[in-house]
């Protein structure tokens, strides 16, 4: 029996949600349980699974984060006692830096968009990648037991002899935790390396690659070449306090700088670990929300290449107030003085895109331009420090917790966020609330600044950091800090927003389309949330990258026959 017809007309009925939500198989909906998500191969699983734990470690740094803020609020040491308190900036710092910072941008987007973006099916070695997700868990497991078993007071940075012969908390533990998680970064590196090479998409050339590809092949480039350097160095201070090996303890023959120079010779690259992949991110943002070629594209491929190699030679700008002699410092400097070039190439190139381009100002758009006003302060400001007269007075005051706060968290973590918002709809199938979206990128940028701008002024004042306390006869010192304390308040709730709009919009956003900004790479070219295999067909690639021509003239075969535009999701309330 043929069903009922309606009468002429009557309204079409609305599809049931359940219908439009499982339009297409994708990877989410394609197998169900806990052990198809635990035993996963599929990239963009691991990304989420990657996604969830970072966001959990980046809370719990933050609540150290607000605890150091507070009792810095008031100059006496009232809130912890001072060994307490070099536990909470020791646990805020390696947190942030070993399970947040290091792994956002790589292990999220990275892993979830890298196969997308070269029109591959996976990454090469998808066991080697889950395993590097696992590694990174056991190694969170390690640094977590030992920092509610008594934590570390050594600070981030672990200096001898402190660290092997005097601190009686967690070091050998601690140290395990970082030494494993080193092979969950090789071996993600190493991934994405093999995986730009070997399995880019017919047509799809060095040069037709998004700099988001560029900035990731840095970035692995150090972390093979780095991770190892420090995971050898924190080996070999477990080896001294255990075994008590002369190494770097002088008492025993050893020599404590040369601690500083293995420690830096990573440590220093590792900010571009942090922050390459922000600008990739950035360079994506720019071209997509402005409607434009990135002007000087293979300038700013090969300045991504620049900055890993330059990073490897700048670390002894760290010891200008050590035993390094003078001669080694003023080269140190006028290196760290050209490190700045090809970040400066990078700004420069993004002003130029954004110059006449037809901009639109939503949330990623928001957060790529206060990466850009954040990043560059952050810059400018390490000239300071890589001058060898300045650094002297500025060394380990609060200028340098500015600095690189500047830098990683202004610029990392604004290309972190700029970069879950600008692909969320591909990841999830599902639209944010633009709204709140704009709101807290502004809340965030605000409280960003009001936290740690006061800081260079406390630190050109002469405020050391890494104490608990600070003199009550200086009046100015402690308005800063309430300031800077006011601001991580504001800071932290702007953190807090996306955190709720994200989790809500996972079950009542809006169903995203396909291409929602619209954008030219592949990823766009596949449905959202995209299936297991990414693209029915291989893709073949006939344009360059960012040509924002009319979108008939382009030609994707396998994804809609002389039409880049895959079958459209119905958008919410749509058939």
């Amino acid at each position: 029996m043929n069903p009922p017809s309606l009468p002429e007309g009557a309204p079409t009925p609305r599809p049931t949600e359940s219908r439009v939500r499982f339009a297409h198989t994708n990877y989410i909906n394609a197998h169900y349980g806990i052990k198809s998500w635990l035993l996963t191969k599929d990239h963009k699983r691991i990304a989420l699974l990657y996604l969830g734990s970072i966001s959990l470690f980046f809370a719990l740094g933050g609540v150290y984060a607000m605890m150091i803020r507070l009792e810095l609020l008031t100059p006496a040491s009232d809130l912890v006692q001072p060994m307490t308190y070099n536990k909470l900036f020791t646990q805020h710092g390696i947190i942030m830096i070993f399970l947040f910072l290091i792994p956002s941008i790589p292990a999220v987007l990275g892993n979830f968009l890298v196969p997308l973006m070269i029109g591959a099916k996976d990454l090469a070695f998808p066991r080697i990648n889950l395993l590097s997700w696992y590694l990174y868990m056991i190694a969170a497991v390690i640094v977590v037991w030992a920092l509610l078993n008594g934590g570390v007071d050594t600070g981030w940075t672990f200096y001898t002899p402190y660290s092997t012969t005097f601190s009686n908390s967690y070091v050998v533990a601690t140290g395990l935790g970082i030494f494993v998680n080193g092979f969950s970064s090789i071996l993600t590196g190493l991934n994405f390396i093999v995986t730009i090479h070997t399995m880019r998409a017919p047509g799809m050339t060095w040069f037709r690659l998004p700099l988001f590809i560029w900035s990731h092949y840095a970035t692995s480039l150090i972390m093979i070449l780095g991770t190892p350097v420090i995971a050898i160095t924190i080996l070999l201070v477990a080896f001294e306090r255990i075994a008590h090996i002369g190494i770097f303890d002088p008492r025993l023959g050893g020599d404590p700088v040369l601690f500083q120079h293995f420690f830096w010779f990573y440590s220093h690259p590792a900010v571009y670990i942090m922050i390459l992949p922000s600008m990739g991110v950035v360079s994506e943002i720019v071209s997509t929300h402005s409607r434009k070629n990135i002007f000087g594209y293979t300038f700013v491929a090969f300045s991504s290449l620049a900055i890993a190699v330059f990073g490897f030679l700048v670390w002894g700008h760290h010891l200008f107030t050590s035993s390094q002699s003078v001669y080694a410092g003023m080269i140190f400097s006028i290196i760290s003085f050209t490190v700045a070039i090809p970040s400066a190439v990078k700004v420069f190139n993004w002003t130029a895109t954004l110059y006449k381009g037809s901009i639109s100002y939503d949330t990623p758009m928001l957060y790529a331009m206060g990466f850009i006003g954040l990043f560059t302060i952050g810059g400018l400001t390490g000239l300071f420090l890589a001058s060898l007269g300045t650094d002297v007075h500025l060394t380990d005051t609060y200028f340098i917790v500015a600095h690189f706060h500047y830098i990683m968290v202004g610029g990392a973590l604004m290309g972190y966020l700029g970069g879950l918002h600008n692909w969320w709809p591909k990841i999830t199938g599902r639209m944010y609330p633009e709204g709140w979206g704009r709101f807290s990128a502004l809340v965030i940028f605000v409280g960003f600044n009001l936290t740690f701008f006061p800081q260079f002024l406390l630190g050109t004042l002469g405020m050391p950091r890494r104490y608990a306390a600070y003199p009550a006869d200086e009046p100015v010192w402690q308005v800063l800090n309430v300031m800077s304390t006011a601001g991580a308040s504001i800071l932290a709730v702007g953190l807090i927003i996306p955190g709720i709009y994200f989790i809500w919009s996972m079950r009542y956003g809006k169903f995203a389309p396909a291409n929602p900004w619209p954008a030219t790479g592949l990823e766009w070219r596949t449905l959202s949330p995209p299936p297991t295999e990414n693209f029915a067909v291989t893709p073949i690639v006939t344009w360059e990258a960012y040509e924002y021509r009319p979108v008939e003239e382009m030609r994707v075969i396998g994804v809609g026959d002389g039409d880049t535009s895959p079958p459209v999701q119905p958008a919410h309330g749509t058939t």
